[in-house]
């Protein structure tokens, strides 16, 4: 666990950087939340997503960082990057910027828990061609679409890609920090399965290959009799490898097992 202590001044800081870089009208509203040490979306971030969020005093995060989800911003204008991305830590997630699609697309690896913060309007490939271009491969991190020249076909395209909102710039920070908690409460459940799956295949790891080939047997709901003729041993062999079998895979029930084994062929 790490934390990230934000003193006051560093809070009105952050905020009011936002705020004149996305609506100078916002900044009194921004600056009296900044104050406050909470944000109004805090709550249902807590409720909602897998990571540990803590406000102790003025303003202590504290985080997971094998949980803490990442909000990738794509944006031509620097300004906006920094500013986004500055809102985006001072809540706790972790921000990666790209100024353009194509640097967006050469990344080698992307994280599972995470979402797209995305300008529609820019040069070469733009925001909804990135859109229909992570559709072809498949990558499927929920998208904010923001954009400073709204339009209704742009707006439905994006909504029919899948998009969780559609912000038309200038719009004021929590407004843009209730569609990321929106996008990533799409994806943490699956972010959920891949931990448990992951947990599973390291615990299937520690088996040994008769005890593997024991607890398939067991799952297809064969007696301990019929197991030991199959590999030819005793039935008290396959009762100790049995016993093995559910105290290094933590499992309780042959139904748990089951369950288990059918994530694993999923995976």
């Amino acid at each position: 666990m790490s934390e990230i202590q934000l003193p006051e001044d560093k809070r009105r800081e952050d905020a009011s950087r936002v705020a004149h870089a996305m609506n100078p009208l916002t900044l009194e509203a921004v600056e009296k939340s900044a104050r406050s040490g909470r944000c109004p979306n805090v709550a249902a971030i807590e409720r909602r997503l897998p990571w540990t969020t803590k406000f102790v005093g003025q303003r202590t995060v504290t985080t997971s960082p094998a949980t803490t989800p990442t909000v990738y911003v794509i944006d031509d204008d620097a300004s906006i990057r920094e500013s986004l991305s500055s809102l985006i830590r001072a809540e706790g997630m972790i921000a990666k910027v790209f100024e353009s699609p194509l640097e967006f697309l050469a990344a080698k690896e992307l994280d599972d828990f995470a979402c797209i913060v995305l300008d529609v309007q820019m040069p070469g490939l733009d925001g909804l061609a990135l859109q229909e271009r992570l559709a072809q491969r498949g990558t499927d991190l929920p998208i904010v679409f923001i954009t400073g020249n709204a339009n209704v076909p742009d707006a439905v395209r994006a909504m029919k890609g899948g998009a969780i909102d559609f912000l038309r710039k200038p719009f004021e920070g929590f407004e843009l920090l209730d569609a990321i908690t929106a996008a990533l409460s799409r994806v943490s459940a699956s972010f959920d399965d891949k931990l448990k799956t992951a947990e599973l295949m390291e615990r299937y790891e520690h088996l040994t290959p008769r005890e593997k080939e024991i607890m398939f047997l067991v799952a297809q709901g064969k007696q301990n009799k019929i197991i030991a003729g199959e590999l030819g041993v005793s039935e008290s062999t396959v009762k100790v490898h049995r016993h093995n079998v559910m105290n290094k895979m933590q499992m309780r029930s042959l139904p748990e097992l089951t369950i288990a084994i059918q994530r694993l062929n999923r995976s």
